[in-house]
């Protein structure tokens, strides 16, 4: 199975480039606080340049639908990634305004002790028609992406990665990096996999070597 890769929190055009040619299938750019943020007219001005075919995913957190349709209509976004504070409708919501083929993702933050509320909010959104795939991240107090803190893979892999076949595909987040990412895909047996921290040569500034090897160790665990 080919694994699907997102290189997230790009903040140049240079950065983004170097994530497309190293044959990553998407892109992904944090428009929330963080030492990553960026702006509608920074990223306007990155995806002319980027390949056609690289998906470019907007990541939001605690947005509105007005906030999220202007950004997606100025920088030409093919995707969304949603936080959990995100409404429960707002998916088809935007699916309505630009049609399905806008990928959705949803992301959850595991930790061993949610238990049964975490498998509500997961069972909730698997039965979405609008979401695309859940994305498994980490958190901390004050971040809740880019912590480049891993989840507890053992615990993860029973609770959210095993199970029914048909729900929605899984894409493993949070703390990974050229060194594990391959461990990660043996444990987790994923869908996709997104980086942002673990490729970084510091917070927004990617390092261009550990992107490759990043996305070569992904290619070779497949």
């Amino acid at each position: 199975m080919r694994i699907w890769i997102k290189i997230c929190a790009n903040t140049s055009l240079a950065d983004a480039l170097v994530a497309a040619e190293a044959g990553a299938d998407a892109v992904g750019f944090v428009f929330a606080p963080s030492p990553r943020r960026v702006t509608p007219v920074q990223v306007a001005a990155i995806n002319p340049h980027l390949p056609p075919e690289i998906e470019k995913i907007g990541v939001f957190v605690d947005a509105s639908l007005d906030e999220i349709a202007a950004t997606i209509n100025r920088c030409g976004l093919t995707g969304v990634q949603l936080h959990s504070a995100a409404g429960s409708g707002l998916p088809g919501k935007l699916h309505e305004r630009f049609g399905p083929q806008l990928r959705v993702l949803r992301v959850v933050h595991f930790t061993a002790e949610a238990g049964e509320q975490l498998t509500g909010e997961i069972a909730q959104i698997d039965r979405d028609p609008h979401v695309h795939a859940i994305l498994v991240d980490s958190r901390t107090p004050t971040a809740v992406g880019g912590t480049g803190i891993r989840f507890d893979w053992h615990a993860a892999r029973a609770a959210v990665f095993s199970g029914d076949p048909a729900r929605k595909p899984r894409i493993a987040a949070g703390g990974l990096a050229p060194a594990n990412v391959a461990e990660a895909i043996a444990m987790l047996r994923p869908w996709g996999v997104d980086v942002a921290s673990g490729v970084e040569a510091a917070p927004g500034k990617k390092d261009a070597a550990k992107v490759r090897e990043f996305i070569l160790n992904v290619r070779s665990s497949e």
